[in-house]
C-alpha cells in the first residue's frame, strides 16, 4: 500500500474535526465540558491508533519502558497521525513521573474558530485524549493534558501535551 493510500487530507479533517466541535458546542455550557468530550473522543481514537500503528509497523513486542513508550509514541505514532514526528519530548526536572510533548501549531488549532463565549478554549485537548488513549491501551496509565504556551516567535501556536504518569 502507498503512503498517500494511508493519509487523510488536512481538509478533510479540517471539515470533520470542525463538525465534531461544533455538534459538542450544542451540547455544553463551557470551554471546559467541551475539552473533557474531545478528550474522551480523542482516548477512543488513541487506543485504536495504537492497534493499527503496531501492525503496520509489524512489532511484534511491546515496550516495556515508559521511556521508550513515549518515544514511540512521539515519534512512530506521531508520524502516523500528523505526518511529522513530535517537536520535542522532554522529561520533567519538577517530577520524576511527568513528561512533556511540545508542538508547534498542533493541527486542532489550526481549523476551528472559537467563539468569545468558549474563552480559552484549547481543541488541542483532542490530540491529548489520542496520547492517553494509546499509552491506557499500551498499559502505561496516564493523565494528559494541553497546555497553551506563548510560541518564542509569536507567529504560531504552541502547545505542551503534559503526561503524568499514574503508578
Amino acid at each position: 500500500m502507498r503512503d498517500a493510500d494511508r493519509h487523510v487530507s488536512r481538509s478533510a479533517f479540517a471539515y470533520l474535526f470542525s463538525e465534531m466541535v461544533q455538534y459538542h458546542t450544542s451540547r455544553i455550557r463551557s470551554a471546559g465540558e467541551l475539552e473533557l468530550k474531545l478528550h474522551e473522543v480523542g482516548q477512543r481514537v488513541g487506543a485504536k491508533t495504537l492497534e493499527l500503528v503496531t501492525i503496520r509497523e509489524k512489532l511484534m513486542k511491546r515496550e516495556s519502558g515508559v521511556i521508550e513508550m513515549l518515544q514511540f509514541v512521539s515519534s512512530t505514532c506521531w508520524k502516523s497521525l500528523f505526518g511529522k514526528v513530535a517537536d520535542s519530548l522532554e522529561r520533567s526536572t519538577d517530577c520524576g513521573n511527568e513528561y512533556m510533548i511540545h508542538e508547534f501549531e498542533p493541527i486542532t488549532n489550526c481549523f476551528v474558530s472559537i467563539p468569545t463565549d468558549l474563552g480559552h478554549l484549547n481543541c488541542a485537548a483532542y490530540i491529548a485524549g489520542i496520547l492517553a488513549g494509546m499509552l491506557d491501551c499500551a498499559h502505561f496509565p496516564a493523565v494528559v493534558s494541553a497546555h497553551a504556551m506563548p510560541a518564542p516567535d509569536r507567529t504560531a501556536s504552541n502547545t505542551v501535551f503534559l503526561i503524568c504518569m499514574l503508578d
